[in-house]
């Protein structure tokens, strides 16, 4: 299994980017996922997640109404598309994929789906960076 993130870059405040994160090596239909970023100094955090199907969706204070998460399971691609960009923004962003139900047959509801444990399958990190 292996999840390649890229669309990270350098953008000026107010900015827009898009990450994409290409799935190989199995199928989207019973995986969630997960965008974590780690800005320099910090300890990662999660920002946004999507379910299987994409009707769940949540994301953090900090990025919600600027940043959407999506998915295209026929492309096995996730996106997160980023808008009005601000300084504070600037980390490796990271995707992850996980299993929609734990051992227990339970889904994660809000912001339960950013809890890393979740995630047995992370991409490697896009770096974005916003200049002011």
């Amino acid at each position: 299994v292996q999840l390649q993130a890229s669309g990270g870059g350098l953008v000026q405040a107010g900015g827009s980017l898009r990450l994409s994160c290409v799935v190989s090596g199995f199928t989207l239909d019973y995986v969630d996922f997960g965008w974590f970023r780690q800005a320099p100094g910090k300890a990662r955090e999660g920002i946004s997640c999507i379910n299987n199907s994409g009707s769940s969706k949540y994301y953090t204070d900090d990025v919600k109404g600027r940043f959407t998460i999506s998915r295209d399971n026929a492309k096995n691609t996730v996106y997160l598309e980023m808008k009005s960009l601000k300084p504070g923004d600037t980390a490796d962003y990271y995707c992850a994929a996980g299993w929609t139900r734990d051992p227990w047959g339970r889904t994660a509801v809000g912001r339960a789906c950013l809890a890393t444990d979740r995630y047995g399958y992370w991409g490697q990190g896009t770096l974005v960076t916003v200049s002011s």
